[in-house]
């Protein structure tokens, strides 16, 4: 069987020829140089193919995304001398989108609802490992779901996609992959095979979240005719999740570029909002100019 849905695509209209590039930042903190670092690039990218560059701001999460981290982000973009189309893609504008995919899925079989949290995942895991067996994370670190067979209230206010089912709808596993033109954390690169079952059955929604980033980020880039997406290395896992979505509801698929993460020089983690020393709000304040951060990420001086 193939895709269970065609989407209207509200780009339709726009050459496939042109290249059209995103920067997708969630406003529930600072930004900072990673986030820096990842707009650059995106748009420069753009910029050297005459492609387009569009801005969205994926805001699903409502009780820790602000209106002012949305106008500090803005700010801190333009200072950096980024130029983006109008208007502004704004998830929360959008959640009609979502649920029209979830209903789709959920027609055909390949979405169920459950009710076990995270911590009931985790309860349920640590009492498995008492007995010194090993149960298997996500590329996240996250355990996996347990499955339906364990869910004690099947029926709850989580969405879930049902893994299994939807690779055997699809006919197998054998033809998803996407290309890289990037590297993932091995230097993976090129046309890869992908393996959503890595994820388990993954969230689609939630009571207190109506979408997920997996099935908002792939309808989001459909409807935006987003043709290559450049993102930070953490997600390049994310991208089988991401494939498997794309195949279902017959979204087009863009090409990837997953680029290197800009890492805390003290301990080599990946920077977080948490992180205030790398802010650019407290960057600026020390002094710095755009062309500090170019430096300080990597980059050279912008092409004229």
């Amino acid at each position: 069987m193939g895709p269970i849905a065609s989407p209207s695509n509200d780009a339709s209209d726009r050459s496939p020829l042109v290249p059209v590039f995103r920067f997708a930042p969630s406003p529930n903190g600072y930004l900072h140089l990673g986030h820096a670092y990842s707009a650059l690039v995106n748009f420069e990218m753009a910029r050297a193919v005459g492609g387009r560059f569009l801005l969205r701001i994926e805001d699903i999460d409502q009780a820790r995304c602000t209106p002012e981290f949305e106008a500090r982000m803005l700010e801190e973009l333009r200072w950096l001398g980024l130029e983006w189309e109008e208007p502004v893609r704004r998830q929360s504008d959008h959640f009609g989108d979502y649920a029209t995919a979830l209903e789709r899925l959920a027609e055909a079989g390949l979405a169920y609802r459950s009710s076990m949290s995270r911590g009931d995942i985790r309860r349920f895991v640590a009492a498995h490992e008492e007995t010194g067996a090993i149960w298997p994370r996500d590329p996240d670190g996250a355990p996996l779901f347990p499955g339906r067979a364990h869910d004690p209230g099947e029926g709850g206010d989580i969405w879930r996609l049902d893994v299994a089912a939807a690779i055997d709808h699809l006919g197998g596993a054998r033809d998803l992959g996407w290309t890289e033109h990037g590297a993932g954390p091995e230097g993976e690169t090129g046309r890869l095979a992908a393996d959503p079952t890595a994820w388990g059955d993954f969230v689609l929604a939630r009571r207190d979240m109506p979408t997920s980033y997996h099935l908002s980020v792939v309808v989001d880039d459909a409807l935006q005719g987003i043709t290559d997406v450049v993102r930070g290395r953490d997600l390049f896992h994310a991208t089988a999740a991401h494939v498997l979505l794309q195949a279902l509801l017959g979204l087009p698929q863009p090409e990837y570029h997953h680029h290197d993460l800009v890492v805390d020089e003290t301990d080599g983690r990946k920077l977080s909002k948490s992180r205030g020393d790398t802010a650019l709000a407290a960057l600026r304040a020390a002094g710095a100019t755009p062309a500090d951060i170019r430096r300080i990420v990597g980059l050279g001086a912008p092409r004229s």
